[in-house]
């Protein structure tokens, strides 16, 4: 197959379709019923899923997590495009493994091509990248396979046929997972929250502020007068957990980060090999605790900054995975009181609340500026 060819041989001519036009977008509201939704693609999503991890039981857990994400953000899906977010989640779900992920792309290409019967640019879309760089893709998952497009339907008929697909969706398990999601995109909104009810306690010399670090750490000051120090980095064992503070630990594994607080959670479901630093805010006794992964760095950071609500900046801790450079967990060593936390929320501008540099004090990545509707 030519690289430049954005049609098979051997594939069922289909009529020609635009690549998701512009379109009003309507979101999906309570009233777009995601349990009809889910009964009626689950045998789809775990036949698909059946051929992108050649595993069944992997295929129906691969099916259910995409689920799982959809439902925390149902309301937000747009009702007219509703197909797309669900593939898109299902491939980058399957390619967030940390092994063997060219391979995987790979394949992925190869399947949505051959078994869903899309275009190159749509592919490009649901994998993020360039449409040259699904044909290169395709071209190599082709090869490897060492068949024809027809004849690799044919093996992907045969195996879709032989999966045990169930009768039923597991929708209240999947409602579970994904009320408890939901609740994590919502935290800063409940910590808010909660402060109005909690009296919050003055923190003494030991409180985040003033723009120093707070770990015991030293560095020379910038010139905007802010304390420039190397975050305190220590490297753990896959699921070694470390005690954060009062109710928190945290821990690290091959596919991301995790929490146990009043409100668990992970960000195993981040492609840790692209550039990025997530931001959560957790309360707990104190005030509220500042965390999140940063992923997708060259290496190890210099610093991970953070800002801390009343003009200052504090040094950020971080966890390492032995063996896996370039992400980690950062978390602020001592909670944040709900002022600081109020006035984060009033930020502005292009202000960011997390900064990580690099060794040479050049900034890799930041946080979002809109970090609490996430």
């Amino acid at each position: 197959m030519p690289p430049t060819s954005d049609v098979l041989p051997g594939r069922p001519v289909r009529p020609v379709r635009p690549v998701r036009p512009v379109r009003p977008v309507v979101l999906a509201g309570a009233g777009h019923d995601f349990a009809a939704y889910a009964r009626a693609h689950w045998s789809r999503l775990v036949v698909t899923a059946r051929l992108l991890t050649d595993d069944p039981g992997a295929a129906e857990e691969l099916a259910r997590r995409t689920l799982v994400r959809m439902y925390a953000r149902w309301r937000r899906v747009p009702r007219n495009d509703v197909d797309f977010h669900v593939r898109r989640c299902l491939v980058r779900t399957h390619l967030r493994r940390p092994r063997g992920r060219r391979a995987a792309r790979r394949r992925a290409v190869v399947v949505l091509r051959v078994w869903e019967g899309l275009a190159d640019a749509e592919i490009a879309q649901l994998l993020g990248c360039s449409v040259g760089a699904v044909r290169a893709h395709a071209r190599h998952g082709l090869k490897e396979a060492d068949t024809g497009p027809g004849q690799l339907r044919e093996v992907f008929t045969r195996a879709a046929a032989r999966s045990a697909v169930p009768s039923e969706v597991p929708l209240s398990d999947i409602r579970a997972e994904g009320r408890i999601r939901r609740r994590r995109r919502i935290a800063v909104a409940s910590a808010a929250c909660a402060a109005l009810l909690t009296p919050v306690a003055l923190l003494g010399a030991d409180r985040l502020g003033g723009g120093g670090a707070q770990d015991g750490t030293s560095g020379a000051r910038s010139g905007d007068g802010s304390r420039q120090a190397t975050s305190p980095i220590r490297v753990v064992a896959p699921g070694e957990r470390v005690t954060a503070g009062a109710g928190v630990r945290i821990w690290l594994t091959a596919d991301g980060g995790h929490w146990s607080v009043p409100l668990p959670g992970d960000d195993s479901d981040r492609p840790l090999d692209e550039p990025g630093v997530s931001l959560r805010v957790d309360s707990v006794t104190g005030g509220f605790f500042l965390s999140g992964l940063f992923h997708g760095l060259s290496g190890d950071p210099g610093r991970v900054e953070v800002r801390t609500g009343d003009g200052g900046r504090t040094t950020a801790k971080v966890l390492v995975l032995a063996g896996s450079p370039g992400w980690g967990i950062w978390y602020a060593s001592t909670p944040l009181p709900s002022r600081n936390v109020q006035a984060l929320l009033s930020m502005d501008g292009d202000d960011r609340v997390v900064t990580v540099y690099d060794d040479a004090g050049r900034v890799t990545v930041r946080s979002d500026r809109e970090w609490w509707r996430i």
